[in-house]
């Protein structure tokens, strides 16, 4: 049964204690609900897919209290902190670099050397953001497919017993999601159109956006399809065993006399779908950098979490 919080002080110190215990809450932002997580936890991350059954791992939004605590997360070159000073708080979604000490979870960027940032206005999200004192990641929270939640109630409809707790605001104004610019190589480009304008943005930064289709550029943000980390090396799924030289990403217990070169790691040594998602990224780039010209990857479920699993490891075994 999921909690049903008030929106006072004692809700909200709540909502951030739960938060940093690594459970899921739904809380009200400027436009609908959002199904928030510490977004420094993989498990805490993966626990979003779940509860939302979302059919693949898109990089997620990063939601901050302020300015100061995003750039420990991300490099703001001159135009991103142009546009974070002239619209945050509020609709805008900044895509910057990592920084070296950014905290935000490979899972919740997608793999990606990219992290999505945003510090929203509404003052029941911003005071449980002061209160967790970090990162959050806050996609719908409904279920994928399904209308979002403007209130505490639609949210209970979708997620009661799938999340610890609802922080009830009462009805949000819904709008338009935030507008969604790149500031990765100098041209910023405008990856989703929202709740800034264009003409806003460009005046801004005194020169007109590039649109990320216009630049031929792979999407990089949530909401578009994901420009996902794919590996060096060659990826083998369905495997049974490492062939000679390749490396090895295990699921659940390993078989008596399995072989390897050494180069393996387990997604989960318990087969735990939730541990699977977390490690996901971090595992496979720790092979990857060891050299092998191919991944052997064992077997995934395709129930729950092991859905958006295989299909991260499809785009990484994909010709390229």
């Amino acid at each position: 049964m999921t909690e049903r919080l008030s929106a006072d002080a004692q809700g909200i110190a709540r909502a951030a204690e739960l938060l940093r215990q690594g459970w899921l809450v739904a809380l009200p932002t400027e436009t609908v609900y959002g199904l928030a997580a510490d977004a420094t936890s993989g498990e805490a991350v993966a626990g979003i897919y779940g509860a939302k059954e979302r059919p693949s791992f898109n990089p997620l939004i990063a939601h901050l209290p302020d300015l100061a605590a995003a750039r420990r997360q991300g490099l703001f070159d001159a135009n991103a902190l142009a546009l974070a000073k002239a619209f945050w708080p509020g609709p805008l979604t900044l895509v910057v670099p990592v920084s070296s000490g950014c905290e935000v979870s490979e899972l919740a960027r997608a793999g990606l050397a990219s992290v999505a940032l945003r510090v929203p206005s509404h003052p029941i999200a911003h005071a449980v953001l002061q209160a967790a004192g970090r990162p959050i990641a806050a996609p719908s929270a409904n279920r994928s497919g399904r209308v979002s939640a403007t209130s505490a109630a639609h949210v209970l409809e979708d997620l009661d017993g799938r999340i610890e707790a609802v922080l009830d605001g009462g009805p949000t104004e819904v709008g338009v999601e935030s507008t969604i610019v790149a500031c990765l190589d100098g041209a910023p480009r405008l990856l989703r159109p929202g709740g800034v304008s264009r003409s806003a943005i460009e005046g801004v930064i005194g020169r007109p956006l590039v649109l990320a289709g216009e630049a031929g550029m792979a999407p990089i943000s949530p909401g578009l399809l994901a420009s996902h980390y794919a590996p060096s090396a060659g990826v083998r799924l369905e495997a049974q065993a490492p062939r000679s030289g390749e490396a090895w990403l295990g699921f659940g217990p390993e078989p008596d006399g399995l072989a390897t070169t050494g180069h393996a790691l387990n997604l989960s040594p318990r087969g735990d779908l939730t541990e699977a998602a977390a490690n996901l990224f971090g595992h496979l780039r720790a092979l990857d950098a060891l050299g092998p010209a191919m991944i052997a990857i064992a077997p995934i479920p395709m129930h729950g979490l092991g859905e958006a699993i295989n299909d991260r490891l499809r785009r990484a075994a994909a010709p390229r």
